[in-house]
């Protein structure tokens, strides 16, 4: 056998091997579920409730998001400006600090005197479902500004050039041409946002606490029924989540195709 069939042979069984790793842990879950009963039987309403706080705050969290990423990928893919380089490592830090630390930032500024302000005259935020939110998208923030950044990138900036000088304004060639050429790119970010959003913990449990029936996401619920050994339960809200990013995963590898066939014509372009 040559080097090449060797290396190919390597490569092979260490693919094979983390495919059965990755296999082996979500049989591992069925095979759980059938040998332990639930300590606490679960109700339809506590897991349509876990379900549906859980899909709610992660696509508000997420849509914010990309809402803010929008505008400051542009700058950022486009433009040179002072402190841009500091700017770009602030906005990455979420991406590399762990969320408990974030949640933990999050959770001095509301006891300083700006975040009791916030709380006093815009809504209480620790312990509640607003903060929820908020922990979601202070974590999934940086990765939905590097996706969007990324994708911006990759789209050739004459075609925003050609559209100005037939006329069109910077936000036109924004709306009507970058983010029509970007729309698989910025679709994929806010799905990766969103799949980062309904997992995310650390943060969460910080900033709003794990209450049942009140900031109870689908991880909250997880480290509930595990915090009271209740493995049955929690093997079933994992299957639940383990469902959700199939199913964002499956969206993702079919996000593919040429964006530059939505280029609109240039009359739409014009004042």
């Amino acid at each position: 056998m040559n080097k090449n069939r060797l290396f190919l042979l390597f490569c092979s069984i260490l693919l094979g091997a983390i495919t059965i790793f990755f296999l082996a842990l979500i049989l591992s879950l069925f095979g759980q579920m059938k040998l332990s009963s639930s300590l606490r039987p679960l109700s339809g309403d506590e897991i349509f409730f876990s379900v549906k706080l859980t899909l709610l705050t992660a696509t508000l969290a997420s849509l914010l998001a990309l809402l803010i990423s929008l505008p400051a990928a542009y700058l950022l893919a486009r433009h040179t400006f002072p402190m841009k380089s500091a700017i770009e490592t602030l906005l990455y830090l979420p991406l590399v600090l762990s969320p408990v630390a974030l949640g933990a930032m999050l959770l001095v500024f509301f006891n300083t005197a700006p975040g009791r302000f916030f709380e006093a005259h815009l809504g209480r935020v620790v312990f509640e479902v607003p903060g929820i939110v908020l922990a979601q998208f202070v974590v999934v923030v940086g990765l939905c500004l590097n996706v969007v950044k990324a994708t911006f990138e990759q789209v050739n900036p004459l075609y925003e050039q050609i559209a100005m000088s037939l006329g069109a304004t910077r936000i036109k060639a924004f709306f009507f041409v970058l983010l029509p050429l970007a729309r698989r790119g910025i679709m994929a970010a806010f799905l990766l946002t969103w799949a980062r959003a309904v997992g995310e913990f650390g943060a969460t449990v910080l900033l709003a606490g794990a209450t049942p029936l009140k900031t109870e996401t689908l991880p909250v619920a997880i480290y509930l029924r595990l915090s009271s050994a209740d493995v049955h339960g929690a093997c079933l809200f994992i299957l639940i989540s383990l469902g959700l990013s199939l199913g964002t995963l499956f969206l993702l590898r079919h996000l593919n195709g040429d964006d530059r066939s939505s280029l609109i014509t240039t009359w739409r372009l014009l004042p």
